[in-house]
């Protein structure tokens, strides 16, 4: 069976797959907001030792299994050979397995060459989870994301022609209160040229991220609202199904592009609405955290 290093985080449309932890921790351990790697030093977990938890699955299961997602931080910066391996692995061991995700930092894709992303595509490896952050080069050199938003783009394409589907995600609040419409216009531009397939927001919040906090002039609810407002309204992608349904989010959308786009902004502005009723509610910050991780 899986044996895993905790903390493990997966996104939450995996959340009936079956995780193998094939690295530990992020090649990419240096984001200022992120605190989900930050105990863990990176490692790849060897072939063979994925391999053999892959084969300890008892087969009165395996019919059962559908989906699989694996682990860490950015997986896809596994060496393609032993990775290739794994997915046939995979495959040879669950005869229903109908997709693969994994995350996939900037970092782990410059890693791989097109025809490397085709092979792992044909091999079952069918959609990425790309956390963009945001689309503002200002705001993602604040965070040390280490890419700036073209290169970042160019990378996803990549992916994105060689077959993959993108879950591309990015945080509301990101930039603080100077930055905040910015962020949001040339982040909605970013998901505009790449069009995902699939495109989420999160809501900044605390874990293992206080210096960065700390030195943000954080967003109230207000401004979190109209930053998400001016995202949906500068989104026009041809093709792209977008949530805001992560547990940090306190206003949930749902919807399509293009076909729902001025139901999604009349969405935001009946929340708004709504909200202005309680006293207090949109000058108020947000504080949601999670402690134990």
């Amino acid at each position: 069976m899986p044996r895993y290093v905790e903390p493990l985080f997966r996104p939450p449309s995996e959340a009936r797959s079956l995780i193998f932890q094939i690295t530990i921790g992020c090649s990419q351990n240096s984001c200022s907001f992120c605190g989900m790697y930050k105990g863990k030093r990176f490692r790849l977990k060897p072939v063979d030792e994925v391999r053999a938890e892959i084969a300890a699955i008892p087969p009165q299961y395996r019919s059962r299994v559908d989906r699989v997602f694996l682990a860490d931080g950015d997986a896809v910066v596994y060496p393609v050979d032993g990775l290739a391996s794994i997915l046939d692995a995979l495959s040879a061991t669950f005869p229903r397995l109908a997709r693969v995700g994994a995350y996939a930092s900037p970092n782990s894709l410059t890693t791989k060459s097109a025809a490397e992303l085709v092979l792992l595509r044909e091999k079952g490896l069918r959609i990425l989870y790309f956390g963009l952050e945001s689309g503002d080069d200002d705001t993602l050199k604040n965070v040390n994301k280490g890419f700036d938003a073209a290169t970042m783009a160019e990378l996803a394409l990549k992916a994105r022609r060689a077959g993959m589907k993108l879950s591309v995600t990015a945080i509301l609040g990101l930039a603080g209160r100077e930055r905040s419409l910015d962020h949001a216009r040339a982040t909605a531009d970013w998901v505009n040229r790449v069009n995902p397939e699939y495109f989420s927001l999160l809501t900044l919040f605390h874990r293992h991220n206080d210096d960065f906090i700390r030195a943000l002039r954080q967003c109230s609810r207000r401004n979190l609202m109209l930053e998400a407002r001016e995202i949906v309204s500068v989104l026009n992608p041809s093709r792209t199904i977008l949530r805001s349904n992560h547990v940090s989010n306190f206003l949930n959308l749902a919807g399509s592009y293009p076909k729902d786009r001025q139901r999604l902004i009349s969405d935001v502005d009946r929340a708004l609405e709504r909200a202005a009723l309680v006293p207090g509610f949109l000058d108020g910050v947000p504080e949601y955290g999670e402690e134990y991780y």
